[in-house]
């Protein structure tokens, strides 16, 4: 009997299928969970400078989150995608507009960069992870580049479904594990 290992690519289709055809009802159920279970973090609650993703395409979802930390008094950055595979965090202020930037993610109209090293934590997307914190991103690097120039001290948490978690995902010496994980 020979196991079938599959690809990155393989998994990428897999797990998106899943997250475009997840229910939106059982995605913000979800979401919400995931957001009390990060909130509830030590790290998260000692942590002034945080960066979130902009969900899309059936991520789970940060918008309640990004909200709630402004309300608890969190400078939040957001990642602004620039040609060269390259992430630069950008300052979201509270009720501020948004407009499509590179792969029609939603980043802010205003951008007010921060250093990469100014980050406490940062919130990172990922299409699925293992329980090693080994992370499947969607296959430009962004992310990887990304985790490499922050600072040593600033921590990562990995938000996911848990159809998400997958025993092993291959990884390579370019790929960056995140530090925690969350899901629901």
């Amino acid at each position: 009997m020979h196991r079938v290992v599959l690809t990155k690519r393989e998994f990428r289709s897999k797990i998106l299928l899943r997250l475009k055809t997840q229910k939106e009802e059982d995605r913000n159920k979800k979401s919400r969970v995931i957001k009390n279970k990060l909130f509830r973090r030590s790290v998260f609650k000692q942590a002034k400078k945080i960066m979130f993703y902009i969900a899309f395409d059936g991520e789970v979802n940060t918008e309640e989150m990004i909200k709630e930390a402004h309300k608890l008094g969190k400078i939040v950055a957001v990642p602004v995608c620039k040609p060269k595979r390259i992430i630069r965090p950008s300052i979201l202020k509270e009720k501020a507009a948004l407009v499509r930037g590179l792969y029609g993610i939603g980043e802010p109209r205003v951008k007010n960069f921060m250093s990469f090293k100014e980050l406490d934590l940062v919130i990172v997307p990922g299409i699925a992870f293992d329980r090693h914190g080994r992370r499947l991103g969607r296959g430009k690097g962004y992310y990887d580049r990304f985790l490499r120039k922050i600072a040593k001290r600033t921590l990562t948490i990995g938000l996911a479904f848990d159809f998400q978690i997958l025993p092993s995902i291959p990884a390579t010496a370019m790929d960056i594990n995140v530090d925690h994980l969350i899901f629901a």
